[in-house]
């Protein structure tokens, strides 16, 4: 299952150390001391400018920080990128790490019985853990298998014996032979740290001791040691020095056997045998359940492993045997199988990469090469995770290998068994006469005599074969477990308190153990490491790749919008910045290009290395503890390199790669004593690391943290990376990508936009150093295969041969040579013994497929062919990438790239050199030349300095030849315009005045003398100064002999001046005569035409300034035409500015102006029109409309708006027109019928516009309570949307009527809003038109309404006139003198008035009247209710007529005469005024209000006088008052009344007959005279009904006030008849 499928709980953010969190580490002042005396490494802070970018900054830091091999970036505050990985989905394997492991570990290569003290005396100062205890292991193996039990170690002075130490003493003195004759023992002991009183009995103890335990193993080593070694040559591929020449060592008969991969038989038999032993898998074994708590680890063993799973790199795997099986087959899976004949196959349990655990039981040995490990392997492949076979490095991201199908589990068993029964040595299987002995702890067989020396008696005991005693070195980590990052964040907390819990001292300040610092951590860490005696394991989630687990910064594929995802910091980018080498590399390469994240935890390390390549690095920590690093300059890289090899030599000995497998740590303390430079630094959270090439390096973490790192490759790099790639092929490391195809690449431009100067700079060396290289060893191979060629024969040599090399090949020349241009896997061109890529030639074995460089082509064995016919060509051939003419144009073509500044520097000087003057053009472009190249020129700002100089003189130059006067003219005006605003005018004037000089012409002919310059621009201006000289003497004729010219020659003469751009003095003069000529000419003209002020004064002016003489004819008419100007404007300003304008007398001056031609302002004349215009315009009008009032005819008298629109211009003008007067006092006698017509309606107070709006107001709302077309009597009905769905027969009757529609209240319109429901007579009601809010309804109300009730108030907004004051206010509209606007409105509403009364004459009857009628009664009451006018007599008998058949009230209701407004009536102002000082009486305001109050009293007088007398006839007395019963107010009543008797009713009062229908509306309308009306009287006819309903509608327990309604749900459902209030919201 892949990892990335696996769910886990998400890891807390808030919980760690994060930049800009509360929780970040602050960064400590520098500190004073560290563990072991370093000095710290530089911490820079850049600007957010600098930050910008990168590689610039780095550039700037460099050449300090390289001194320390490493440097700490702390990013500016506002540089906080987003951690971007969902820490749900990510899961990782770890490595284990004993910390005393890497320093020197107990990598014991058996399962060791020897007893503890080992420990304790190999313990010193750390120098060579892990070469001690391998060392003390092997020695107690071969002591055991020679008999002697090593059950004790030997003491010496009651201290037990570090044999080890003691062996390397003796070493370092000469040896024993030479101590004992030397007598240094006692020397030694001092060195051993023993201080025994008697020197002679310790020498004793300490020779006796050498020569028990260690003379008999160091004489068995100085024999089994160079087989053993042989041996391990033949499976690393040539001898263990590091150095590229071929093995001397003689061949073995027998094939090295191959590393066994994880499809071994042997492999899959031990974890077959292995299972049926344990009870469980191997595989099931390391896996790590998913729980919040990672599974325990398995049952530790002695020695180590590489089980590099998940991911993490190998730390020795780059070297595999070289004599593996030719078959391609067995090339490909990685294993060999038996040969059918029967001959001797490989054996994979005796190579580096496997070796089997003994008696196959769980306490078996570990004891692998740190390369893939096998198991892990298959778990990558199958779990789609990177696996890297190949070097710490990944390689280029691939597809998954194809794995072989798994053998059977019987297959695996008997492979495993067949396996012990051959001779490693031979190869052949336990033959009669001869037996195999098994090792112990390699479980690999061997004959007796097949041993050196050989064994005639198979051992009985436990036996271990030479490689096993001898020791081969192999070490590497373990793999751990698997977690997600809460898990491991847990796992790491919980180490970290269990570890320190006990061990600080306890503060009494705090009461507490003292916190655990940073120099804690550092000191305890470098303690672990060198102590034997206590092993801590600590777990590290190191090299995962991003590629699967994904980024911790945020990418453009998964964040696009991020601004992080496009940072050039962010180290997804940064190796593929424009300026890094390594985005010439064609493919990914995981932990190179793409970046590695690391997951630590306290005290798991990273130990000694420098980066692949030699390369940059960068490391950047996204959150957690902190990590120290620790340092070492490239240039101390040597001597660092020596201090390794003379600390552990033995580690060397047999791996000399040692230093590329990331597994050995060495103290800073030592590395100082060696001469090394050491430097440390600590690195937080959202801190950077750089470091440096070929700088070593090395740390370890402080807690649980999570870092990512990626390599990337400056211009400078690549020297580095040339040198880098040269040690991977001295120890025969296989590099991460092709060094020579990514300068190739870089030439070809195929990464970038193309080939830049500044890739050429580096690359075109480069190219040199390869391209010298690639033709050296082209022309070696070459010649040893000419000489073979030519030798063939040693007796009789040959003189020449027809080699294909040098195009003459035929048949005799068996080399294969070939040039082909096309992209190949890697591993099709990989040199198969040094591992090189390569990239431009390759010698290709066609027996084996195995491809070597031309180093190595020919003379290393690559099949069974002899070394002559592989240099000859048998069965082989060559490979060119490129030709040697494409090689060196490629790098002609890079180098001239690189040249092109300095030759563009060589033709600058060449041009100087060679012209004492040289021309402009040709410097211009060369100028142009050089700024297209896109690199720094040291010339370039010289050259454009004086291109530039050179250009500013020809430009004043064509100031001077090429442009018109004209053009200058018109320059110098705008420039005049924009100048005369801004500061400095003199000053730019000035400066004008000096570059018009003449005498600049000639400064720059000289000046161009002085320049040195040739240009055409030169000879134009010596061209300009000879027509100035020729112009100059033709001026001065003129101006000699003025009054004898005309204009013409003048002006003609002066537009050659002007056109030289320059001031010459005799263009001035010859402008002022053309000025004086042509403005005489002008005054001529102008005379006897219509000037105006402005026009005469400017004319003027022009003469003055041009010093016209006063006796001029001309000058004299026009200063007299000013004066006359002048006295007209004042004269009629002193009109238009009195207090009455005269406007006969400003006519008369209007016309004066135009008969005498004086000039006056445009503005006074216009002004005195319009007065005149408006003036005549408003006369005609007033007598217009004066005479139309008068018409016989109404209907052609003016609108009163007509009248009102001129009212308000007249009030405009100064004076009145005639006329105004009695126009004023016929709309005086119009608007006091409107407000007769105002006080009607009830809207006295408001302005007389209000009237026309209110009736049509009045209009609309009668037409539909008069609608007697639609609006019949019915049935009390539902609202829509209450009804029921109509059946059939009602959709023919109503529901599909257009024409119908269901209207209610007394408005008689459709539902809207809240209704409420009558519980008498059913009718539905707006609450809106009764004023009813629905918050003050409660539920259970019931409702009455003003119809059944007649004690109802009905809310009105504005007073209801009677029909018959409507009429008689109508028939006064044909004595007014205009047409009133409310005409049309009035007459449609006693027109529809009039008419509804007609209709509702027969239901008026009190004859004909009964109780049957009285729901149609109840509904035209309604009607009439609702309308805006009022229908007294219909009112008042429908009234009457409900309460004889329906009495509700305990009383007849009385007689309706009027009907006003409800509203609360509106404030005077004279009333507001004694609101605000808070008196009643005008008498109390304060004196300076008085007078305003007293004038509003009399105003409220007159305009109540005036309305009184507009409403009765003349002289007529009308008597103001309240009628005697004024409408109920409109209520709910909270209680009944008591019950009581039934009063006394009072009768009931007798109407007047009702208006005759017959008659017309005037006569049926009128009422009778007041004096001739009869008063109401009451009859003794009691009502129908002696109970009066007062039923409570809505009642309170507690309360007997009244109250209003509140708002109830619309869903309650109620009964049609429940005789309840209903509310209703229309949807």
């Amino acid at each position: 299952m892949p990892l990335s499928s696996l769910t886990s709980s998400p890891l807390d953010l808030s919980s760690v150390e994060r930049r800009g969190q509360p929780t970040a580490c602050p960064e400590p002042v520098k500190k004073k001391s560290r563990p072991h005396g370093l000095q710290e490494a530089p911490t820079y802070r850049p600007t957010d400018e600098e930050w910008k970018e990168p590689f610039e900054y780095i550039r700037k830091i460099a050449p300090e920080a390289r001194q320390f091999g490493l440097c700490k970036i702390i990013p500016p505050e506002s540089w906080n990128p987003d951690f971007a990985i969902d820490t749900e989905r990510f899961h990782f394997r770890t490595r284990k790490q004993e910390l005393n492991s890497v320093e020197g570990s107990k990598a014991s290569p058996l399962k060791s019985n020897t007893i503890s003290p080992s420990r304790s005396a190999a313990k010193g100062d750390g120098i060579g853990t892990r070469a001690n205890l391998s060392y003390l292991d092997a020695l107690g193996k071969f002591h055991k298998q020679h008999g002697t039990n090593l059950t004790r170690w030997p003491y010496v002075d009651k201290k037990p014996l570090d044999l080890y130490r003691l062996k390397k003493a003796v070493e370092a003195r000469g040896g024993f032979e030479k101590v004992c004759k030397l007598k240094k023992w006692a020397e030694i002991g001092r060195d051993l740290g023993y201080s025994g009183k008697i020197m002679s009995s310790l020498s004793t103890s300490l020779k006796n001791s050498y020569q028990k335990w260690l003379c008999p193993y160091e004489d068995y080593l100085r024999i089994a040691k160079p087989g053993v070694h042989q041996q391990l040559e033949l499976e690393y591929g040539g001898p263990l020095t590091p150095s590229p020449a071929p093995s001397p060592l003689k061949r073995s008969n027998m094939p090295t056997p191959a590393s066994a991969r994880a499809e071994s038989p042997a492999r899959h038999a031990t974890d077959a045998l292995q299972a049926s032993l344990d009870g469980s898998s191997r595989d099931s074994d390391r896996d790590v359940s998913m729980s919040d708590a990672p599974a325990s680890t398995p049952q530790k063993t002695s020695g180590f492993t590489a089980v590099n799973v998940g991911g993490f790199k190998p730390v020795n795997s780059g070297f595999t045997s070289v004599n593996r099986p030719t078959a391609a087959a067995s090339e490909d899976r990685g294993f060999s199988t038996p040969k059918p004949n029967g001959t001797p196959s490989t054996s994979a349990k005796n190579t580096p990469e496997y070796r089997s655990a003994s008696a196959l039981g769980p306490s078996g040995l570990k004891r692998q090469m740190s390369c893939d490990s096998l198991d892990s392997a298959r778990k990558d492949l199958s779990n789609n995770e990177d696996n890297d076979p190949g070097s710490r490095r990944s390689k280029r991201l691939k597809k998954e290998y194809p794995g072989t199908k798994p053998l059977p589990l019987e297959r695996y068993a008997e492979d495993y068994i067949t396996l012990a029964q051959k001779c490693e040595q031979c190869g052949k299987g336990n033959e009669e006469g001869s037996f195999i002995v098994v090792c112990e702890s390699c479980d690999h067989g061997y004959h007796g005599t097949c041993l050196d020396p050989p064994i005639k008696i198979k051992p009985e005991n436990e036996w271990n074969c030479p490689r096993c005693l001898v020791g081969d070195g192999q070490f590497g980590f373990e793999e751990g477990g698997l977690y997600s990052l809460k898990q491991f964040q847990e796992k790491a907390a919980d180490f970290k308190q269990g570890y320190f819990e006990n061990k600080m001292p306890f503060d009494p300040v705090l009461n507490c153990h003292r916190p655990v610092t940073e120099d804690d951590v550092e000191h305890e860490f470098w303690r672990l490491v060198a102590d034997l005696e206590e092993t801590v394991e600590v777990e590290y989630g190191a090299d995962i790749h991003c590629t699967t687990h994904g980024s911790g910064f945020p990418t453009i594929e998964k964040h696009p919008d991020n601004p992080y995802a496009t940072d050039p910091w962010n180290l997804n980018l940064l190796p593929l910045h424009p300026e890094s080498l390594f985005r010439h590399i064609k493919s990914d390469i995981s932990g190179m290009t793409v970046p590695w994240v690391y997951v630590g935890m306290i005290f798991s390390t990273f130990c000694w290395h420098n980066e692949d390549h030699y390369s940059y690095s960068a490391n950047y920590q996204h959150f957690g503890a902190t990590k120290t690093w620790y340092g070492i300059p490239g240039d101390d890289a040597e001597k660092f390199e020596n201090a390794m090899r003379e600390a552990v030599p033995e580690l060397f000995e047999t791996q000399p790669d040692l230093l590329f497998q990331l597994v050995t740590l060495l103290t800073p303390e030592q590395l100082k004593k060696a001469g090394v430079r050491v430097y440390a630094l600590d690195q937080r959270a959202g801190q950077l690391v750089i470091t440096f090439p070929q700088a070593y390096h090395a740390g370890f973490n402080h807690g649980f943290n999570f870092n990512e790192a990626v390599n990337f490759a400056p211009c400078d790099w690549e020297p580095y990376g040339l040198a880098g790639v040269a040690r991977l092929q001295q120890f025969r490391r296989q590099p991460c990508f092709s060094h020579d195809e990514l300068l190739w690449t870089a030439a070809e431009g195929v990464t970038s936009s193309g080939l830049t100067i500044q890739t050429a700079k580096w690359l075109a060396p480069a190219l040199d150093r390869i391209h010298k290289r690639e033709l050296a060893q082209r022309g070696d191979f070459i010649a040893k295969h000419d000489f073979i060629a030519k030798h063939r024969d040693a007796k009789h040599p040959a003189q020449c041969h027809n080699c294909v090399f040098g195009g003459e090949g035929d048949d005799d020349c068996p080399m294969t040579l070939k040039i082909d241009d096309v992209d190949v896997p890697e591993e099709e061109y990989g040199c198969f013994y040094c591992k090189a890529f390569t990239y431009l030639s390759r010698f290709i074995c066609l027996k084996t497929g195995k491809v070597l460089c031309l180093l190595h082509a020919g003379s290393h064995p690559c099949c069974e062919l002899p070394e002559s016919d592989r240099y000859l060509g048998k069965e082989h051939a060559l490979y060119y990438r490129k030709s040697d003419d494409v090689i060196a144009a490629t790098s002609k073509r890079v180098a001239d790239k690189a040249n092109v500044p300095e030759a563009w520097e060589e033709k600058y000087e060449k041009l100087l050199d060679e012209e004492a003057t040289p021309s402009l053009k040709s410097l211009r472009t060369l100028l142009s030349e050089g700024e297209k190249i896109p690199y720094d020129l040291p010339s370039l700002p010289v050259l454009k300095a004086f291109v530039d100089r050179c250009n500013h003189w020809v430009e004043e130059a064509t100031n001077y030849t090429v442009r018109k006067q004209q053009n200058r003219r018109k320059n110098e005006k705008a420039w005049q315009i924009g100048t005369r605003k801004s500061v400095g005018n003199a000053q730019h004037d000035q400066k004008e005045r000096e570059m018009r000089n003449v005498a600049n012409v000639y400064k720059l002919l000289d000046e161009a003398k002085q320049i040195g310059f040739d240009s055409p621009e030169i000879m134009h201006l010596q061209d300009r100064a000879d027509a100035i000289r020729a112009f100059q003497d033709e001026a001065r004729k003129v101006l000699e002999h003025r009054q004898s010219h005309s204009i013409g020659p003048v002006e003609k003469l002066l537009e050659e001046g002007q056109s030289f751009n320059v001031d010459i003095p005799e263009v001035e003069q010859l402008s002022r005569l053309l000025d004086q000529l042509q403005w005489n000419e002008k005054a001529s003209g102008s005379r006897g035409t219509q000037m105006t002020l402005t026009d005469v004064r400017e004319l003027i002016d022009e003469g003055n300034r041009l010093n016209i003489p006063v006796y001029n004819d001309h000058l004299a008419y026009y200063m007299e035409q000013l004066t006359n100007g002048h006295m007209w404007d004042k004269k009629v300003q002193e009109l238009i500015n009195a207090d009455i304008v005269h406007y006969p007398q400003l006519q008369a001056l209007a016309d004066q102006v135009q008969s005498q031609n004086w000039p006056v302002s445009p503005e006074t004349m216009a002004a005195v029109d319009q007065i005149l215009h408006k003036q005549r315009e408003a006369h005609r009008q007033v007598m217009e409309l004066n005479e139309r009032s008068q018409n016989p005819d109404y209907t052609k008298r003016p609108k009163y708006s007509e009248v009102a629109e001129v009212m308000k211009k007249i009030e405009e003008l100064q004076a009145k027109p005639a006329g105004t007067h009695e126009l004023e006092k016929e709309q005086k006698r119009h608007e006091d019928w409107m407000r007769k017509g105002k006080k009607l309606f009830g809207k006295t107070n408001a302005p007389l516009h209000i009237l026309k709006s209110h009736m049509d107001y009045v209009l609309d709302r009668n037409l539909d309570c008069f609608d007697t077309n639609h609006d019949k009597p019915r049935v009390p009905a539902e609202p829509a949307s209450r009804e029921p769905s109509p059946t059939e027969r009602d959709k023919g009757n109503r529901w599909e009527d257009p024409k119908f529609r269901e209207v209610f209240c007394i408005c008689r319109r459709t539902e809207a809003g809240m209704m409420i429901e009558c519980e008498l007579c059913h009718e539905w009601y707006h609450g809106k038109c009764l004023k009813i809010a629905r918050g003050k309804v409660k539920e259970d109300d019931k409702y009455t309404c003003p119809i059944c009730d007649w004690r109802v108030k009905i809310p009105r907004d504005a007073a209801r006139p009677k029909l018959e004051d409507l009429v008689a206010w109508q028939e006064e509209v044909p004595n007014l003198p205009f047409q009133p606007e409310e005409e049309d409105v009035l007459k449609a509403i006693i027109d529809n008035a009039t008419d509804f009364r007609n209709h509702i004459a027969s239901y008026c009857n009190p004859i004909l009247a009964t109780a049957s009628e009285a729901e149609t009664q109840r509904f035209y009451l309604r009607k009439i209710e609702g309308a805006e006018i009022l229908l007294a007599y219909e009112t008042n008998f429908f009234r009457q007529e409900l309460h004889k058949w329906s009495p509700v009230a305990p009383e007849a209701p009385p007689v309706l005469e009027v009907s006003k407004s409800t509203r609360k009536p509106r404030p005077t102002k004279l009333q507001k005024l004694l609101a605000q000082y808070g008196v009643d009486d005008p008498d109390d305001l304060p004196e300076s209000v008085k007078g305003k109050a007293n004038s509003l009293k009399r105003k409220a007088l007159n305009a109540e006088a005036a309305a009184a007398a507009a409403a009765g006839p003349p002289g007529s007395i009308v008597m103001v008052g309240s009628p005697g019963y004024g409408p109920a107010p409109h209520t709910f009543f909270s209680a009944p009344p008591p019950a009581t008797t039934n009063p006394p009713q009072p009768p009931t009062p007798t109407l007047p007959p009702p208006p005759t229908p017959n008659t017309t509306a005037t006569t049926a309308l009128t009422p009778p005279p007041s004096s001739a009306r009869t008063p109401w009287t009451w009859t003794s006819t009691p009502p129908h009904r002696t109970t009066i309903i007062t039923r409570i509608i809505m009642t309170r327990t507690t309360t007997t006030t009244t109250t209003r309604p509140q708002a109830c749900s619309c869903a309650t459902a109620r009964a049609r008849r429940s005789r309840r209030m209903t509310w209703k919201s229309a949807c």
